[in-house]
C-alpha cells in the first residue's frame, strides 16, 4: 500500500499533464475499494465512503487551481521568467494537495486500525 502510494506521489510530481493526475486519483479510489472489499464491516464502509468523498473534494479543488493559474499565465505571457515560476507554483500545490491527502488516508486507515483491533 505505500509502495503504490509513493509511486503515484512520484508520478504525480514528474508528470503536468491533469489527465495522468485524475487517473492516479482513480487509481487511488480504486485501492480503496478493494480495502473496502477486503473489510466489509458498517464503520469501515463508512469511513471509506467519506475518504472518497474528500477525495473527490480535493480533486475539484486542484481542478479548480490549476484553471486560476492557467488564467494568471495566459495574462502574464509578456516575460518568460513569470511563466516559470508560474509553472513552479503550480507544481508546489499539486505536491501540497497530494501531501494532504496522503495525511488524511493515513488518519482514516489509522482509524480503522483501531476499529479492527477491538
Amino acid at each position: 500500500m505505500m509502495r503504490m502510494t509513493m509511486t503515484t506521489m512520484m508520478t504525480m510530481t514528474t508528470t503536468r499533464r491533469r489527465t495522468t493526475t485524475i487517473t492516479m486519483t482513480m487509481m487511488m479510489m480504486m485501492m480503496t475499494l478493494m480495502m473496502m472489499i477486503t473489510t466489509m464491516t458498517t464503520i469501515t464502509m463508512l469511513l471509506v465512503i467519506v475518504t472518497i468523498m474528500l477525495l473527490l473534494l480535493l480533486m475539484t479543488m486542484l481542478l479548480l487551481m490549476m484553471r486560476w493559474r492557467r488564467r494568471s499565465r495566459t495574462r502574464t505571457r509578456t516575460r518568460a521568467t513569470t511563466t516559470t515560476t508560474t509553472t513552479t507554483t503550480t507544481t508546489t500545490t499539486m505536491m501540497m494537495m497530494m501531501i494532504m491527502m496522503m495525511m488524511m488516508t493515513m488518519m482514516i486507515m489509522m482509524m480503522m486500525m483501531m476499529i479492527m483491533m477491538r
